[in-house]
């Protein structure tokens, strides 16, 4: 079980705040104007990511949860006939500004509009851990993926160690706070619901944190009364702590699966 040191915990008194569960979709909307901005989890991910994508033939590809295209943007640079989903409209309005021309559209990873086997390649970037239960995604997956198609996935290994339900407090774009669900899943399950579909693993990475040192962390600042602290501002309160968290575990992990 992981300690929160005493010391910490004094510095950051924090009282207790009914924080109400806000849905994800929205939250991204807030983010959208930013979202293309340095974005650390995004620089250890590509360099994996984008490797296998460009391994690939290319053909008919779908980015679920496209947000911003940037891998939509990546794939129709490969010469890929490309259209993209998502669930929140600021992220979609980044996405076709940047993308004139590439069909793009409202859905949720679980409800596709697009044929059976009518697709080559479906990408998830960073999105599945806010789902729940990763079955209905690979269901829909398998649906429209053509036989041999590959779903290749990238997601976060989580905030907190040993928690599954990560509590993340956000802003929303009219400036209330909300708690956005983040679910960690881990190797064994994305194991088992993508067998259960009719997918082999032809791929599995787990990028690791570079090391961090006291700079990587900015000093903590103070929170208004009434809102939830940042949990990345919290870090800086015991940087030596923060770094023993993250040290040698993987950030990310990337699969490729391959629909029999």
């Amino acid at each position: 079980m992981s300690l929160i040191p005493t010391r910490a915990l004094l510095l950051c008194p924090v009282p207790p705040l009914a924080v109400p569960q806000t849905r994800w979709c929205r939250t991204y909307d807030g983010w959208a104007p930013t979202y293309d901005t340095p974005n650390t989890m995004i620089e250890m991910e590509e360099p994996v990511l984008l490797p296998i994508l460009d391994a690939l033939p290319v053909g008919r590809a779908l980015d679920a949860a496209c947000g911003t295209g940037r891998i939509a943007a990546h794939l129709l640079a490969r010469g890929h006939d490309v259209r993209g989903y998502d669930a929140s409209p600021g992220m979609l309005a980044v996405a076709r500004a940047k993308l004139p021309g590439v069909e793009l559209g409202e859905a949720d990873l679980r409800d596709l509009p697009v044929g059976d086997s009518s697709v080559d390649v479906v990408v998830v970037a960073l999105a599945l851990g806010h789902v729940d239960d990763l079955d209905p995604v690979f269901a829909e997956a398998a649906r429209v993926l053509a036989p041999g198609g590959h779903l290749v996935v990238s997601d976060s290994r989580g905030l907190l160690t040993g928690s599954r339900l990560q509590p993340l407090p956000q802003e929303t774009v009219d400036g209330r706070f909300g708690y956005l669900p983040t679910w960690r899943h881990s190797t064994g399950e994305y194991v088992r619901v993508a067998l259960a579909h009719g997918f082999d693993v032809r791929r599995c990475e787990e990028p690791v944190r570079p090391p961090m040192d006291a700079d990587d962390w900015d000093p903590p600042e103070p929170h208004a009364a009434g809102e939830p602290p940042s949990i990345w501002a919290l870090m800086g309160a015991v940087p030596a702590a923060a770094r023993a968290a993250y040290l040698d575990r993987p950030a990310l992990v990337v699969w490729d699966f391959q629909r029999r």
